[in-house]
């Protein structure tokens, strides 16, 4: 692909304003008129602007979008873009919906106030016309604004929402370089977009799962999620006030082994949660991008959408990380929640824990990465392993930690922050992932006894197009 060229937020706002066939309306609360405002500064806004509004106040609010529970949040967004666009369309339609492709811009945003040190976040979204005459579709993101000052992140806004017009307009076809270009003028440092998603039916063949993978893939998010019916979910909805049991690996494919760790670690949760924790708790499969890269760093979309796939068959949320550290997962995930945290793993990863290549960037070394990792509600749940030349059957509780962190591993044990889980057809332990997925390869039909019959299809498929 060749190599996009990158656009100041001046250029971008004044290509905009200089084409006359676009033309949309702007509702900005929460943080001043930021994105409309470059449209201005760069002069020609009469090509572009129709209307600016900033309903500050709630009550203003309410009376033109109606009532709301909470005024930062998806819903508020989604009222904003509707009434804008009616107005819009209903008002100049006839007299230039011929030639023009109509857009409203909206966002919502809690940015720094007064003597505030609370988390500042946004919903930013565009409802526009691919074709003059047509049906709108809409594009909504949430981002983190990351700047301590709220001058920084006002200046940070204004150019996502400048950028975010100037990508539904001009990379709506290319999705890497739709989200890459985000971030145009923007620090590293200032923004996090932990949520992207296409809709309408102008955007029918876009497939949202995509847009998860992409965020975490360019380096915008740490994560991203989506659930089992394949919607892309932010993070803090999601996960508010949840307990987590977490299943950390590649699925490629997903096995039978992988339910059975989800299944006996799910009995063990049980039963250091409360009743009505257990209601709310909430299982997660996650992947890595160090587990979606082949050789020569590039990912496979078609892969991923089988491993996807069968995922959802199963009934699983799937997140997707950029994170291989343990601790890093466990900090993102407590984030969002203050409930009980449980991380299902392998004997193969507890042992991974101790090796100093994951904790080589913490001054504080491996006992760093452990106290991070534990810091709030977190337990390793772990798995048992059969080792196939001793025959041994290695668990959380006769694992032996290099010789130097035994004492530490036995005071985790000992307080219940690393518990064993059992296994439930002992069987399953006989062969690896890694054996299985030769076994796919090689056409060897036995595979199908270590897979769910619900990801069979998706073993076929990415079969069929191996062939």
């Amino acid at each position: 692909m060749a190599e996009r060229k990158i656009y100041s937020t001046y250029e971008k706002a004044l290509a905009i304003n200089l084409d006359e066939t676009r033309y949309g309306v702007f509702a900005e609360i929460g943080a001043g008129q930021e994105t409309a405002n470059w449209f201005f500064r760069v002069s020609g806004s009469k090509g572009t602007v129709a209307k600016t509004i900033s309903a500050y106040d709630m009550t203003m609010s309410d009376a033109i979008y109606g009532k709301a529970k909470r005024y930062v949040s998806e819903s508020r967004l989604s009222s904003m873009l509707e009434y804008e666009y009616g107005i819009l369309e209903d008002r100049l339609g006839a007299e230039r919906g011929k030639d023009t492709t109509f857009f409203s811009f909206c966002n919502t945003v809690r940015a720094r106030g007064y003597q505030d040190t609370e988390e500042c976040y946004g919903w930013l979204g565009i409802r526009l016309q691919l074709k003059p005459q047509t049906e709108p579709c809409d594009i909504v993101l949430h981002v983190r604004l990351l700047d301590e000052t709220n001058a920084d992140q006002m200046e940070a806004l204004g150019k996502l929402g400048v950028n975010l017009i100037h990508a539904a307009f001009n990379y709506r076809d290319n999705l890497q370089s739709f989200v890459d270009s985000l971030r145009d003028g923007i620090s590293n440092w200032s923004i996090e977009v932990d949520m992207l998603r296409f809709t309408g039916e102008g955007f029918r063949y876009v497939d949202n799962r995509l847009c998860a993978l992409q965020l975490v893939q360019s380096g915008l998010s740490d994560a991203a999620m989506f659930n089992e019916k394949g919607e892309v979910v932010q993070a803090a909805d999601a996960l508010y006030k949840r307990p987590i049991l977490l299943l950390r690996g590649s699925f490629n494919p997903v096995l039978k082994l992988h339910l059975d760790m989800i299944q006996q670690s799910r009995k063990v949760f049980s039963g250091v949660i409360s009743e009505e924790q257990r209601d709310r708790a909430m299982e997660i499969c996650e992947i890595s991008m160090n587990n979606l890269l082949r050789d020569g760093g590039a990912v496979d979309h078609e892969d991923f959408i089988d491993r996807a796939d069968a995922l959802q068959e199963l009934g699983k949320t799937v997140l997707i990380s950029r994170t291989a550290e343990f601790h890093r997962i466990a900090t993102y995930l407590s984030r969002y929640t203050e409930e009980p945290i449980a991380i299902i793993l392998s004997i193969g990863l507890l042992n991974e824990l101790f090796k100093a290549k994951w904790s080589e960037n913490l001054p504080g070394g491996i006992l760093e990465s452990f106290g991070r990792l534990f810091k709030n509600r977190v337990q390793l749940f772990v798995y048992p392993w059969h080792n196939t030349h001793s025959m041994e059957l290695v668990t959380a509780e006769n694992f032996k930690a290099p010789d130097s962190w035994e004492h530490f591993y036995q005071h985790l044990l000992e307080n219940k922050r690393v518990l064993p889980i059992g296994v439930g057809d002992p069987s399953l332990l006989a062969k690896t992932s890694r054996k299985i997925l030769k076994m796919i390869e090689d056409n060897d039909e036995d595979w199908q006894n270590w897979v769910p019959p619900e990801a069979h299809d998706m073993v076929r498929r990415r079969c069929g197009r191996n062939a």
